[in-house]
C-alpha cells in the first residue's frame, strides 16, 4: 500500500493506492451518521466492501457513459439523496470510473451547498487523474465539462484489486492518461513504462500500484500548487486534452476519454514540432509511447478539422481563440492561436481531414 498526500493548505488528504485500499473507508468515515455510495451497475459489486465496513449506507446507481454526465443526472441524483435524507454532515462515496467521479463530485459540491465526498476510483484512468484534485463537472451539448465546480475529496481510495474486472479497452484507455504524465516531462516514468511494459499491460499488481502512485504524486504536486487553476500551472495537466475533448464531442463519444487523450498527445507532439518547440525525435517519442501502450495514433474516419476547431475554441482554457498546452524549451506552456500551417500539419499527422 502506498500513500500520496495532496498537501492543500488547511485541508490535505491522502490518495491510498494498492490492493485492498477500499478497506480504508471505515477509518476515513467512522464518525459519519450515514454515507451514500453512488456507482454504476457494472462496478456495484465492489460496493460490498464499503457497505460492510460502515453502519448506515445506501447504494444509488446512475447510468453509464459520457452521455450520463448531464445536469439531468445530477438533478435526479440529488433528489434521490434528499428523499433518502442525506444531510450536510453526512458523506457521499463515488465508486466507479471518471464519469461517476465527475458526476458525484459535482452533485456533492452543490447538494446542501457542499457535502464531503470520497473518491473510490475503479478505473485506471480515474485512479491516475480524475479522482484526484477536486475537478468535477458535467457536459453540455456544446462541449465537455462546461458546467462544474472545484470540490476536493476528503480522501481517494485507489484499490488496485478493482482493476481485475475492468474491460481491456477501459484499462488501455487509462494508459492514455499515464502516457500524458510521462510525456509531460517525467523521463523516469517514461523509462519505467518502457522497462516494465509487460507488467503494465498484464496488470501486474506491483507494477500497476507503482505506476498509479507515481502518477498520483505528479498530479498531487501540481494540484497543491494551483488547486483551482488560478496561476495557470494546473492547466499543464491538460496536455493533449484540448484536441481530445474536441474529438470526443464531435464524434459523440465514439472514443473513450483515454483513447482521445492518446490521440491528443500525438497531435500536441506534432503541433509542437511544427512550431519548432520540440524536434522531430521528441515528437516521434510521443507517437511511439502511445503506440507501445496499444492506443490509437490516428483518428477514426470522418474527423474534420473545421468541426474540431469550432469545439476547441469553446474549450475551458481558451481566452477567445485557440489555446494549447505544448512542450517547449521551458517545459509545458500555454500557446495561443498557432498559425494555420502548423495546425494543418498536426491534423494531418493524426489523420484528420483538413479540407
Amino acid at each position: 500500500m502506498k500513500r500520496v498526500t495532496v498537501d492543500l493548505p488547511g485541508r490535505p488528504y491522502d490518495v491510498v493506492v494498492g490492493p485492498g485500499a477500499l478497506g480504508e473507508v471505515a477509518a476515513l468515515l467512522a464518525d459519519r451518521r450515514r454515507c451514500a455510495v453512488v456507482s454504476q451497475a457494472a462496478v456495484a459489486p465492489h460496493a460490498a466492501a464499503i457497505c460492510g465496513a460502515l453502519t448506515d449506507t445506501e447504494l444509488f446507481l446512475i447510468d453509464d457513459g459520457e452521455n450520463a454526465k448531464s445536469l439531468a443526472t445530477v438533478d435526479d441524483l440529488c433528489r434521490r439523496l434528499a428523499e433518502w435524507g442525506l444531510l450536510r454532515g453526512d458523506a457521499v462515496i463515488a465508486l466507479g470510473g471518471g464519469v461517476v467521479g465527475d458526476i458525484v463530485g459535482f452533485a456533492a459540491a452543490v447538494y446542501h451547498r457542499g457535502v464531503d465526498v470520497v473518491q473510490a476510483p475503479t478505473s485506471l484512468l480515474a485512479m491516475v487523474d480524475s479522482a484526484i484534485g477536486g475537478k468535477t463537472g458535467v457536459n453540455l451539448p456544446e462541449g465537455k465539462n462546461l458546467v462544474g465546480a472545484f470540490h476536493q475529496p476528503i480522501g481517494v481510495l485507489a484499490d488496485i484489486d478493482t482493476l481485475t474486472t475492468l474491460p481491456e479497452r477501459e484499462y488501455r484507455a487509462g494508459l492514455g492518461e499515464v502516457a500524458k504524465y510521462a510525456l509531460m516531462g517525467d523521463d523516469a516514468l517514461a523509462a519505467f513504462l518502457r522497462e516494465r511494459a509487460d507488467g503494465v499491460l498484464s496488470r501486474d499488481t506491483e507494477v500497476v500500484t507503482e505506476v498509479v502512485a507515481r502518477c498520483a504524486a505528479l498530479k498531487a504536486e501540481v494540484v497543491a500548487a494551483d488547486p483551482e487553476e488560478r496561476s495557470g500551472l494546473r492547466a499543464t495537466l491538460n496536455y493533449g486534452h484540448t484536441f481530445a475533448h474536441a474529438l470526443e464531442t464531435t464524434s459523440d463519444f465514439a472514443l473513450v476519454h483515454g483513447e482521445a487523450v492518446a490521440l491528443g498527445l500525438v497531435f500536441a507532439g506534432e503541433l509542437g514540432r511544427a512550431l519548432e518547440r520540440i524536434d522531430a525525435t521528441e515528437a516521434a517519442a510521443h507517437r511511439d509511447l502511445v503506440a507501445s501502450l496499444g492506443l490509437p495514433v490516428t483518428v477514426p474516419t470522418g474527423a474534420r478539422a473545421d468541426a474540431l476547431l469550432a469545439v476547441m475554441r469553446r474549450d475551458k482554457k481558451a481566452s477567445g481563440g485557440l489555446t494549447f498546452v505544448l512542450r517547449g524549451p521551458n517545459g509545458l506552456e500555454a500557446v495561443e492561436d498557432p498559425p494555420a500551417p502548423a495546425l494543418e500539419h498536426a491534423f494531418r499527422a493524426v489523420g484528420v481531414d483538413v479540407h
